[in-house]
């Protein structure tokens, strides 16, 4: 999945930093992914530690993360997907408001890939409501539906606009395939908190930070993926089919510190690991006199190409250079 601020390319640079930190053997440790996205992070680190919590405000990531890191025994799976990409399309709620010759006009995807969309989630929902499903098994078939959308989307990357004409990945039939997920011996918590007062009832050995870095708000930008993962009923606004969503204080230029600050003295956790960029609306220099006031300070930096989402149609990404700070605290 196309994700701002994925740490997909850096998560061997975090997982080498965060042993060379904590140790090689991190068996017995329980690693926090606070604001884990699609999990990647925790994804990571989920068959080398005793146990990942892994936590997102957005309902998606939350969906993504219970089946990525929360699934960690085997489940049966074949033949509810055969079942699901073998459904005729329903004119549902995806296609009428987000879908090509839907009453919006909105152009997130084609008619067909819309309307199986529907089919798909009302399907799943079906077994769910009939117990023909557990709800790792739920999980599991939401988070494929979820991914298998995503990659036909008529999108530059992200839901904040669609496209003015289909492009040629987004004419694609869509075929939900599998999330498959890290099978392990241990258990794993996932939550879908806000991740300063979820701070307060957890601990454990390392924390990972990885906070939205700029005034882009994620509910707004996957606004269409909470809305398939959920799929309830609201009045989409204005051109996109907005719904309502959550506004981090991490997005604020006048609250990211205090909440950043809030969120460490919470923390119990004797290793923090934050990941921010050199673009974040605190500075360098801001985070460390931060992280300075609760232990010791150090800090990583790694050089490597971002892509960012191209508003042209014919280019959907660009490369762009950034740097990655990887800001650690041994908390005293």
């Amino acid at each position: 999945m196309n994700y701002i601020g994925s740490k997909h390319k850096l998560s061997s640079f975090i997982f080498d930093t965060v042993t060379s930190v904590c140790g090689q053997d991190l068996s017995e440790k329980i690693f926090c992914d606070l604001f884990a996205g699609t999990g990647i992070v925790g994804r990571t680190f989920k068959p080398h530690v005793k146990q990942v919590i892994a936590n997102d405000v957005e309902f998606y990531s939350y969906v993504l993360n219970r089946n990525y890191i929360g699934n960690h025994t085997e489940i049966i799976s074949e033949e509810y997907l055969s079942q699901l990409n073998d459904l005729k399309g329903l004119k549902g709620f995806i296609f009428k408001n987000y879908a090509q010759g839907g009453e919006a006009g909105r152009l997130y995807f084609t008619s067909e890939n819309g309307q199986k969309i529907d089919a798909a989630r009302q399907q799943i929902e079906t077994w769910r409501n009939a117990s023909e499903i557990s709800e790792d098994q739920y999980y599991f078939l939401l988070a494929s539906l979820l991914e298998s959308a995503d990659k036909v989307a008529n999108t530059a990357s992200v839901y904040g606009a669609f496209l003015k004409k289909i492009k040629a990945s987004a004419a694609k039939k869509l075929i939900i395939k599998p999330a498959d997920f890290q099978k392990t011996k241990h258990a794993h918590q996932v939550f879908q908190q806000d991740s300063n007062q979820l701070i307060k009832n957890i601990k454990g050995d390392i924390l990972y930070l990885d906070p939205p870095y700029n005034a882009r708000q994620y509910g707004a930008n996957y606004h269409l993926l909470n809305t398939i993962a959920k799929y309830d009923t609201f009045v989409p606004k204005g051109k996109t089919g907005l719904r309502s969503y959550f506004k981090s204080n991490y997005c604020k230029k006048g609250e990211v510190v205090e909440s950043f600050t809030e969120l460490l003295e919470n923390a119990q956790f004797n290793y923090v690991f934050l990941s921010y960029n050199n673009e974040g609306l605190m500075s360098k220099e801001e985070v460390k006199q931060v992280m300075k006031r609760f232990g010791k300070y150090t800090l990583k930096t790694k050089k490597y190409q971002r892509f960012k989402a191209d508003k042209t149609e014919n280019r959907n990404h660009k490369a762009a250079e950034t740097f990655e700070y990887l800001h650690i605290l041994e908390k005293k």
